[in-house]
């Protein structure tokens, strides 16, 4: 079998040979860097430590000699400084210091281990001499004995104490030079390593770099020059045009591609000029298909005896066909003109039911009292009233008897129609609540509301049979001359800002229109004195429970309080602009209004 060098094994032997040089490469970095680090570790951890722990105790010693020196020439008691400096030197700091240089003397070559360990005998015989001259010279009374004097002095200065000392300074010395020579050829030898690991490092790149321009420029040449051509013969033939000429054929798998690409050509010319003699109506010209394999020249040859037999049916489809559109669009003419006259039915009903309800609109309007009225008794006042559709089921009740004032939001149960025939039951029970029955009582007239309504409702409806019709109610009494403020409400709360302080007054958690109950329950009234400036709202569910801003959501009793909070320092009129303003922006252009709205705000 002969040997053809493909596009795989070119791949293969490229990548090979970047591994090859990036592992030799690696290989070669560890080493050195393992030896950088020994070095640095070697000099880092053993031969400064060890210089430095040389240097302190050569300073320890001189130290030493200092004190020594004082104490036997310097009369004192045993609580003098220098003396128990020197106490603590020999006992604490020159053993700790020992114990330190012997952990380091561990990584020494034997030889200095064996001079250090001497050179410890030698300080031990020092100390030990010190010793004894502390305890000879104890107290004041010892300097007055000239023997110990006559003895001890000398020995300090110039005698053995003063002549071992100098020895073992000089010993420390050389040892602590040795340990510096050491220290200083380690770290030339590091810097020696880090330079050889640079240049590693460098040449490394610089090799990997050339190998892999080389292994790309070379698999690009053998690949991407005939991988080109094919792209571009391919895209011609999806624009529907075929290559003139054959394709020059190689021994890969390019080539491969190309020999079954030309073969593809030649059928797909074969395969147009067929096709060209079928769509001429010449059905009875000759095709060979590739093989027995190539289903697209099967295919066609079937398509022209389809397209045969076809062309002869739809000869006589068209003839019948031709006769059913012409039945056809007779009955659909029929059929237009009932259609047209079922829509004119329909717009004249439109019509009506539209004037009806506008009716009831101007119906509904005669119950709301008008704002220049409700002014005369409330000067700062605002009605935010937005229906829904052209009636609605929440409207605002205002009603002057004597020194009280009444003033409410209801909320009934749905909108449009029957909203709007809710609203006017719920208002002429008010209305007789306070004029015929005389009722003061904030809680007492929403109880005979709560009566009236549950009675209006029941009518028609059989024993046992509930409802959920109702309606939510918030009311207020204010009295100026008792400057007092009585509040009930039925699910809607009040709110009250004084002072830029927020407040919210509770609503009872039933609704009007469940009268009728087991156990009976009653509404409640809060009482409280109002303040100049004081600001109050009564309001409907359908501002807070409006769907609208980025994301689609309710615009909530939370950011409802807090617009509140934010516009309450400007005068009610444009306290109702910016309301109407805020919840039209909310709801935009996707959004449509989901319930009636209204907000009613005052001021003391």
């Amino acid at each position: 079998m002969k040997f053809r060098f493909n596009i795989g094994r070119k791949i293969w032997l490229g990548f090979g040979l970047f591994i090859f040089f990036t592992i030799l490469n690696f290989v070669l970095t560890y080493i050195t860097l393992h030896k950088s680090r020994t070095l640095n570790n070697e000099v880092t951890q053993i031969y400064n430590p060890s210089a430095e722990a040389l240097d302190d105790l050569d300073l320890l010693l001189v130290r030493s000699q200092k004190y020594i020196s004082n104490w036997v020439f310097v009369q004192s008691g045993p609580d003098n400084q220098d003396k128990l400096i020197l106490r603590k030197l020999i006992s604490q700091d020159y053993p700790n210091k020992r114990r330190e240089i012997a952990v380091l003397s561990s990584y020494w070559h034997p030889v200095e281990k064996e001079k250090m360990n001497k050179l410890f005998v030698k300080i031990d015989s020092l100390f030990k001499m010190y010793r004894d001259i502390m305890v000879q010279l104890k107290d004041f009374t010892t300097y007055e004995d000239p023997n110990i004097i006559f003895f001890i002095r000398p020995q300090v200065e110039g005698g053995n104490v003063d002549l071992l000392t100098r020895e073992i300074l000089e010993e420390l010395a050389a040892i602590n030079e040795t340990h510096r020579d050491s220290a200083h050829d380690k770290s030339v030898e590091m810097i020696s390593s880090f330079d050889l690991l640079q240049a590693y490092v460098i040449n490394a790149g610089i090799v990997l770099i050339i190998v892999g321009l080389l292994i790309a420029f070379f698999t690009t040449k053998t690949i991407v020059p005939p991988l080109k051509n094919l792209r571009q013969i391919l895209l011609k033939m999806g624009r529907g045009v075929l290559p003139e000429k054959e394709i020059e054929h190689r021994q890969d798998e390019i080539g491969d591609m190309t020999g079954a690409l030309n073969l593809l050509v030649n059928g797909l010319k074969s395969t147009t000029d067929f096709s060209r003699e079928i769509g001429s109506g010449n059905f009875e010209g000759n095709y060979q298909p590739l093989s027995e394999e190539d289903s697209l020249g099967h295919a066609l040859l079937k398509m022209r005896d389809d397209l045969f037999e076809n062309e002869q049916m739809l000869e006589n489809k068209v003839k019948e066909r031709t006769e059913e559109v012409v039945k056809q669009k007779e009955e659909l003419e029929k059929q237009n003109d009932v259609i047209e006259e079922k829509n004119d039915k329909l717009q004249m009903l439109y019509n009506d039911v539209t004037d009806s309800i506008k009716y009831a609109l101007r119906i509904q309007q005669s119950i709301l009292p008008p704002t220049s009225y409700v002014k005369k008794y409330i000067p700062d006042v605002f009605f935010l009233y937005k229906p829904k559709d052209i009636v609605s089921g929440d409207f605002y009740w205002f009603e002057e008897q004597g020194e009280n004032l009444f003033i409410a939001a209801v909320d009934c149960t749905g909108h449009g129609v029957p909203g709007a025939l809710m609203s006017m039951v719920g208002n002429n029970i008010l209305n007789r609540s306070v004029t015929d029955h005389s009722l003061t009582d904030s809680a007492a007239i929403l109880d005979e509301l709560n009566e009236g309504v549950s009675r209006a409702l029941r009518v028609g409806q059989e024993e046992g049979q509930g409802s959920k019709d109702g309606m939510d109610i918030s009311l207020c009494r204010i009295n100026y001359k008792q400057n007092l403020l009585q509040y009930a409400g039925a699910f809607n709360p009040l709110y009250r800002i004084r002072n830029g302080e927020f407040e919210e007054f509770k609503a009872n958690k039933f609704p009007i229109g469940h009268y009728g109950e087991e156990p009976a329950l009653k509404y409640t009234n809060i009482d409280f004195e109002i303040q100049k400036g004081d600001i109050y709202y009564l309001f409907t569910d359908g501002y807070a429970d409006q769907f609208g801003g980025p994301r689609g959501k309710k615009f909530l009793y939370k950011r409802f309080r807090e617009l509140l909070l934010h516009i309450c320092t400007f005068p009610m009129a444009e306290q109702q602009r910016l309301l109407d303003k805020e919840i039209t922006a909310w709801m935009g252009d996707t959004e449509p209004q989901l319930d009636d709205i209204l907000v009613i705000g005052f001021k003391i």
